[in-house]
Formats: structure tokens, sequence, C-alpha cells
């Protein structure tokens, strides 16, 4: 057996889930079975597990032999081998070899020979390359002029220390699990979301494009230096700070023609392909290390000459050490020449966004990620190598450039480095050019593919055009990368692109920082890390740096880079694709909804902080459209019990059947409800639950629904309208059921009746909202009334409260008690106090009622229930029974008690119909189902009740109150 192949034996098969787009539901495919190849293996097999010998099979690509298949067993089920365990988005784990190993795992595809890098060539290098750039050769010298030795060596710990906790961060992210390209892009969005992700991602990618055009102008105004006569136009000609001696300058449109044509010759290397520019990238790292070699022994070795001493270099001396400690900060122009009038006036902020730049460049290695041979080792020892290797290499700079030459000639003489340098200047201008060239093209050629990897991502619809498939190069992405460098390259001044370069950076840093701080502290079963040397306080310090630095440089950049930011943040939430990548957030949500339920507790909540939490009951009376798992005016009914869309709905429904054979079609059914509640823009959740029939399942969610205080308070679902035209005998029995079990519950009820003529969102309503008080329901309909008039279709109405009293009760003692009650509760509500005629005094005087609709609903009542209650008499009488039966139960019925309770749902029925014929919603309390009656009895009351009624909420509260006249 040469090779084996581990395969799902399971023949169940999984639905699709459901995914809905506008009103239609169409399926998708769920993730794929996949074999993975595997190293042969031969186990005992312990009890339990059976070996199965599939016989022999042709051998793999580019074998003519045969090979014998083994599928290894447990109980039927397929094993899988420790190399095939994989992540839970089905792709192949990372490898971590050790030991010189190279171990590749890959699902269907042949094992990759690509050449991997170990942490010298993969990170350090890297990193060091991009970290020692054009600031440290032109620029670096000229810092320690205007600030002096010793704020240089502030400057120099103050952003080395940024980006060194920046790498702890970094490091820690990074071996907590696989990276994928994006650099950190992935990271901060795999951390903080989507939404962060991108808008920082974006920043970074503009930071990097506009990094390309400082390298380019560096190296150009090098070249120009180095070979003054190469100007196609005049240098230009600056007096020193006022004297007569006269410092030449490349023009700036030379700067800006020779920049763009630079450009635009690393563009065509960048369209040569990534293995082209791996060829040439070992090459550009020679002469720095060159430069720097020479750089070191000049200075050591300088003086050279009494022309050298002459022109302010005075060789390491105490004295001019001494001289060159304090800081002497002054006005230069635009090219940096000190000018008594200059434009600029330099200070320490203004230096941190000059050199900050010299410290950047942390993250090359991490995007490397899927070159390296163990990431979890390369990435924090290289980085974090890399950073204090040039934190040192800057300090040390400082300290011999401080005592090499005077102030003057370090302010006037931009490449000192050059100057100095041994054997000849010539070293330092090739080392100059190459290195800035070198790091430029890793600019346009890294920038191109972090737009792509956000593009790829497909969060962001705009950036559709810069996707690119795996293994093409991102050719669009690369042009717009070269327009925004050439843009840049067209101002040709290098300190006025250095701060927006050091604002896109810091901002990433913050995120990756932020990251770690959020990870860390929230601490979840999923992060664990390999690199143990982080700490929560060290990330939100250097999130802090980070931040103080921006700001140090320029408020207004800073407010400027953060709205940017931010609007690409806020345009994301919006237009951008929902992508659940489990970020921090959602666990940080997580942990803050399990704190706030356990402060909660499980005592009742204040009627001050009580919300409504309906359980709105899916399950329809009757048929609803295709692929429609809720009547769409549930949902907009919910809406209305939330104040400002505050609160949550859960909606569930009930599937009749066994469980164990409808598992995956309830989650398949919860999956489009879930859809379809989001499609109506309703904060909830959904549930489904298989239960032998709909009464049942009712009762088991009723029970076990929600978590302490955070339980389902109220009950809405529709009213069975259908029930007598469709014949549906079995809804009675059913509907008094799920009644009762909301009253043993304590769960208060809301049945919608006209649910299909129920306003939409911006249909308005005019006239009255009615409320029939009749019972106490601890203030329930009146806090109903008063959510209905939060919403726009219902603001324009005006509530009408309607008591309901006997003929002998004084009225306006009831109606100023219930005026004060609502003054109290802060409502506005017109008080209508109704006599109505008792059943007792019905009965003693004329029996006929009025001659109207309600009055003709009445009689057919009678009827039916004198019908119904001959069959039940009949049914005993031939099976011998006494006792009454319906629907399986003994049933007690007082014929005087049922025309008592026709009557009355009659008569309240009539005042509804003379008041609040045209309200735009009436709602009356609902009236709990009489002890041993007969569910269709309970029916025919609560048909009578609502007879010609249009659009009617029937309320039944619970034994609390939720409204309280206090504060």
């Amino acid at each position: 057996m040469e090779n084996g192949e581990i395969e799902s034996t399971d023949d169940e098969t999984t639905p699709p889930p459901p995914t809905f787009t506008g009103r239609q539901y169409r399926p998708v495919v769920s993730h794929d079975q996949v074999s993975i190849p595997m190293s042969p293996i031969e186990p005992v097999p312990p009890p339990g597990i059976q070996m199965k010998d599939e016989g022999s099979s042709s051998g793999g690509a580019g074998s003519g032999g045969t090979k014998s298949e083994s599928k290894l067993e447990f109980f039927g089920k397929a094993l899988v081998d420790l190399l095939g365990v994989r992540d839970m988005t089905g792709e192949p784990a990372p490898s971590s070899p050790r030991d010189g190993e190279d171990v590749s795992i890959t699902l269907g595809r042949q094992k990759q020979s690509g050449v991997k890098l170990g942490t010298m060539m993969g990170v350090f290098v890297p990193c060091l390359q991009n970290i020692l750039g054009i600031i440290y050769y032109i620029r670096f010298s000229w810092i320690v002029g205007m600030a002096g030795i010793g704020e240089s060596l502030l400057l120099v710990a103050f952003c080395g220390l940024c980006t060194f906790l920046t790498s702890i961060s970094l490091s820690a992210i990074a071996t907590n699990g696989a990276m994928k390209g994006g650099g950190p892009y992935y990271l901060i969005g795999r951390a903080l979301g989507p939404e962060v992700g991108v808008s920082i991602g974006l920043c970074f990618f503009l930071g990097n494009a506009v990094a390309g055009a400082m390298y380019v102008l560096g190296a150009v105004e090098t070249f120009l230096d180095a070979v003054p006569g190469a100007g196609i136009f005049k240098e230009s000609a600056t007096p020193f700070n006022g004297t007569t001696e006269i410092v030449h300058t490349p023009n700036i449109h030379d700067l800006q023609v020779y920049g763009i044509v630079v450009t635009i010759l690393l563009c065509f290397i960048v369209f040569g392909g990534v293995k082209m520019i791996n060829r040439v990238a070992p090459a550009f790292l020679v002469p720095v290390i060159l430069s720097l070699f020479c750089i070191f022994i000049g200075m050591l070795a300088s003086p050279k000459n009494d022309a050298a001493r002459k022109d302010g270099i005075t060789g390491l001396k105490f004295a001019t050490f001494k001289n060159n400690w304090g800081s002497e900060y002054q006005s230069t122009n635009n090219a940096g020449i000190p000018e008594e009038n200059g434009a600029i006036f330099w200070n320490f902020n203004a230096l941190v966004g000059l050199f900050f730049p010299a410290v950047t460049g942390i993250m090359a290695g991490s995007n490397r990620s899927a070159s390296l041979k163990d990431t979890q080792r390369a990435i924090p020892i290289g980085t974090l190598a890399a950073t204090l290797t040039t934190s040192f290499l800057y300090v040390i700079s400082v300290l011999l450039f401080g005592a090499l030459a005077t102030r003057e000639q370090l302010l006037k003489n931009r490449l000192l480095t050059a100057t100095v340098a041994w054997p000849a200047p010539v070293v330092i201008y090739v080392g100059i050019i190459l290195s800035t060239l070198g790091a430029a093209l890793q600019c346009l050629t890294g920038a191109p593919r972090l737009l792509a990897a956000i593009s790829n991502d497909d969060i962001l619809p705009v950036l559709k055009y810069f996707k690119v498939t795996e293994g093409s190069e991102p050719h669009l992405a690369t042009l717009f990368t070269a327009f925004i460098c050439m843009a840049c390259v067209v101002i040709g001044n290098l300190d006025l692109i250095t701060p927006t370069i050091t604002m896109f950076f810091l901002l990433c840093y913050a995120g990756v920082n932020l990251s770690c701080f959020l990870l860390d502290l929230l601490d979840a079963p999923s992060w664990r890390p390999r690199w143990k040397f982080h700490h929560w306080s060290l990330s939100l310090l250097g999130a802090t740096l980070c931040i103080v630095i921006m700001f140090l440089i320029s408020w207004s950049f800073t407010v400027i880079s953060l709205a940017l930011a931010s609007l690409i943040y806020y345009y994301v939430s919006i237009k951008g694709k929902a992508g659940d990548w489990g970020d921090g957030f959602k666990s940080a949500y997580f942990q803050l909804a399990l704190r706030s339920l356990r402060s909660l507790g499980a005592n009742q909540v204040h009627p001050k902080n009580w919300y409504p939490i309906p359980l709105v009951f899916c399950r329809p009376w009757g048929k609803l459209p295709e692929n429609v798992p809720c009547h769409p005016k549930l949902a907009d009914f919910a809406n209305c019990m939330k104040k400002k869309g505050r609160g949550m709905s859960i909606f569930v429904s009930v599937i009749d059947g066994d469980y164990h054979e409808l598992a995956e079609d309830a989650k398949t059914a919860c999956r489009q409800l879930a859809t379809y509640i989001e499609y109506k823009r309703c904060e909830g959740v959904a549930e489904i639950v298989v239960a032998p029939n709909m009464s049942e399942g009712f009762r088991g969610l009723i029970q076990t629904m929600g978590l302490g205080n955070l339980k389902p308070n109220i009950v809405v679902m529709r009213y069975p309208e259908i029930w007598r035209r469709e014949n549906l005998i079995q809804i009675p029995s059913t509907f008094v059921g799920i009644i009762n079990d909301c009253i043993a519950a304590n769960k208060a009820v809301v049945i919608i009746k006209g649910l299909d003529e129920w306003p939409g969102e911006y249909q308005r309503q005019y006239g009255t909202i009615d409320l029939y008080w009749i019972v106490r329901d601890g203030g329930l309909m009146l806090l109903l009334s008063q959510l209905l008039l939060t919403k726009e279709s219902f603001e324009s109405c005006k509530i009408q409260v309607f008591c309901i009293a006997e003929e002998d009760v004084d009225a306006e003692e009831l109606k100023a008690d219930v005026k004060k009650f609502l003054y109290d509760l802060r409502m506005q509500a017109e008080v209508i106090v109704i006599t109505m005629k008792s059943w007792e005094a019905h009965s003693e005087g004329p029996g006929a009622p009025p001659p109207d609709d309600s009055a003709k609903a009445f009689v057919g009542a009678q009827r039916r229930v004198a019908a119904y209650l001959s069959e039940m008499r009949e049914d005993a009488r031939r099976e011998g029974r006494v006792e009454l039966m319906a629907d399986g139960k003994r049933v007690v019925v007082n014929e005087q008690q049922v025309d008592k309770f026709l009557y009355t749902t009659m008569k309240l029925n009539s005042t509804i119909l003379k008041y609040s014929r045209m309200a735009a919603v009436v709602l009356v309390s609902l009236p709990p189902p009489p002890l041993n009656h007969p569910p269709y009895f309970y029916m025919e009351y609560m048909d009578l009740l609502v007879e010609n009624v249009p659009r009617l909420l029937i309320v039944r509260g619970y034994r609390r109150d939720v409204v309280t006249l206090f504060t």
C-alpha cells in the first residue's frame, strides 16, 4: 500500500442551506466532502475499529503500478489521520514542520515543491531591507543636526518603542493560526471584523502606494545630487540661513519628470511577475549592507584631509558631540535648507513625522507567510530581531553623526553619509539608489497584492474590478497603485510625503495593537498563540503610542486619516457584504451578553426596565406562499412592539414528526426563517423545533425558550380566522391549549385578528387607536398603544380608552379616576365610559337582543353551540357514558353559563362596532378559556367577539405590572 485515502462513509446527505434573495429562496451548495491524501498507516485496530480491505486499484498519476486501498473505520464511520485535520473552513491545515521536515497537507492537490524560506531570508532580511531606507541615508544626519543628539535619541527610542510593541502584538496574532495573503489586513480583519479590516487595510494600501513615491523621489534626488549635470531644469540655489553661502538642490521639475519615468520602468518590472521580482530582490540587499559598512568605516576614519575638516567634518570629537547635544529648531525651505523666513518651521513633533517611515517595514515578514517553513517561529524571531537591530543601528548612528560634524554641516549636507563614506561617495550613491529602488519595487509589488486580497474577500463590491484568481498577477491593481504613486511623485517634495505615509502606517500599527489587546483581554478558548511574551497592557500601550504619535505629528493629518478610515468603515458597513470571520468583537459581544445576563439575575425586572420580548409563533392557521416561512405582517407587527427598534423578537415554529427523521429539515427551515427575518429588517432570532404535534411543540417552546430574565414575555400569534371556513376541526383544541399554556407559563398573549390588513412600515394610518379596557392586565394594553404611536404608520393616530362599566356604576367618577391614572403614566388619551347591562339584568328583561350584525352572529352561535352539545350528548349516549367528552377530555356544560358568555361577547362586539368601526386598530382584553368548557365553545365566544372587526389585537397581560407611576 503506497497511498491510502480516507473518505467519509456517511451515506446521509446534508440538505443545502437556503439563501434568500428578494422574496425567493434558492438553495446553495453546502460544504463538500473532501478526500485527504495521507501516508500509509497500518495500526493494530483496537476493539470497535475494523480495517476494511478495499482491494487494489491503479496507481496515482505518473505511476503505472497498482496500490491497495485501505479504509480505517470506527463503527462504520471513516476516521481521519492526524495529518488530515482540517480547519472549520474546509481548507488544509497549516504545516509547521520540525527538524527540517517538509510536510505538505493538500486537499485533492499535489504536494507543493516550492522552496520554503527560513527565519533569516524569509523574515529578518526583508524587514531589514524595508526598515533601512531613504530616510536613513539622506535625512538622518539632518535630523541629528536639527534635534540635537539628546532629542534624536529620544526620537529613536520613542518611534522604536512603538514598532517594538507592535512587533510583539504582531508576533502574538501571527502565531495564533495560519495566515493567508493580505498581511496586516488579514490579521486585523480576522481580529476586529471585516469593516475594521477593510478600512485599515485600504489605508495601509494607500500608505504603501505613497511610500513607493517616497522611495522613487529619494532615488531620483540622490541621483541628481550625484550627477548634477543630468538635470533637465536649472538647479535651485538657496542661501544657507541668510549667509552668502549658496546651497544647490535639484529642481522640483527634474524630480517630477525623472520620478514618473522611474515609476513607469518599475511598473514594467512588476508586470513581469513575482518570480522576476524575487530573482532581482536579493541584488538590492547587497548594496545596503555594503553601504552601511562603508558609512561606519568612513565615520571612524574621518576626517580624511584638511579640506574635509574645513567643511565641518571634524571627526569623532567630544567637543563636537557636546556642541551638538542640544536641539536647534529653525525654519527651512521646502528642500530642508535652513532659511530665516522659510516656509516650514521644524520641531520635535514634525521630526517624528519625518523619521517614523525609517522604522516601518515590520510587516514585510508577515506578508510572506505563505513562503515560510515555520511561520510560528520565523515571524516573531525575525521581526523582533530586525526591529532591535535597526533601533540599535539608529542609536549608534545618532552618537556617531553627532560627534562627526558641526551642526552647520549636518543641516546643509543632506548626503553627509556619502561625503564621509569609504572609499568614495559613489559607493553610497549606488547603494542609496539601488536600495531605494528595491524598496519602491517592493511597495509596487506588495500594495497591489494587498488590494487584490481585500477585493478577493468580496466584502466591498466597488473593489470587484481588482479581484484576481489564485496564481494570477493583479495587473489592474498594479496600474491603480502606479497611478497613486505617480500622483504623489508629482508633488515632488519628500518632506511633505513622509508625514502622509506615517499616518497610514501608524493607523495600521494601531489596528494590530488593538487587535492583540482585544484578543488578549477576551482570552477566548481559540486564543492560543505560540508566542507567549505578550500582554494586553503592552498592546494597549502600543496602540496608545500610535495615536499619540499621530497627534504629535499633526492633529489635522490625524483627523483626516481617521475620518478617511471612518468613512471607509461606514461605507463597508452599509454597502459591504456580511462576513463572519470569528472576529474579536463577536467574542466581546458574547462575553458582554453573558455578563449582562448574569447581572440581570433571575429576579423580576422592574417595570421601568421592562421591555417586550415577543415570542412570535410563525406556525400559520392555513397556508402561506411558497418559500415564505412566516407571515410577512407578523414581522411588521413584531417591529411595532419595539420602541425605536430596540428589543429582540424570537420567531418560532413547529414541525410535526419525529426529531431523528426531521432534524436536518428543521435546521434548513431555521436558516430559511432567519434569512427571512433579516430580509424583513426585524431584530430577532429564529428557532424551529420538531414535535409530535403543534401543541406539544409549543408547550416545549414556552417552557424552555430564553435564559434568565431574557425569556420571552409575550406570545404573539395570528387569530385562526379560517378554522370554520376550512372546516379545520382540530384548531379549537390546539388554540385553546396554546392559550392555557401561556397562562400556566405566566406569559402575556397578543392575538392578531385581521393580520392580512395590518399596515406596512410606510402605510400611514389615520383615526384612533381604541382600547377596550375590561380587566386589569398590568398596563400591557396601554403600553402597546404607546409603542404603536412611536411608529411612522400610527404616529398620526389618537388613543381612546373605553371603560366598560355596569349601569349602576358612577360613570363620571370612573372616568376621572382613569384620567388621573393615565396622567400619572404620562399617557395622553381620551377616556370614554360605556355602561352595559349585565347578564342578570338581561335575563330578567326582554330576551331578544337588538336587531344588528352582532345579534345575527349571536343567534348563529347559539344554534351551532346547541348542535355541538347535542352531538356530544348523542356520543355519550351511544357509548354508554354519563359524562360528556370533547377532544378526548371530560367537559362540564352549564347551558346558562354558555348563554352568559355568548351574550357578553355579543354585547362587547356590538359596542366595538358602534364606537370603533373606523378605528385604525382596536385593542380588547382576551377572556381566558372557561374551565371544563369544550374548546369549540370558546372558539364560538371568540368568533362572536371579533365578528366584523377588521383589525383587532386581543391582549392578555400576566401577573405583573409593565408600567409604573413613579420616576
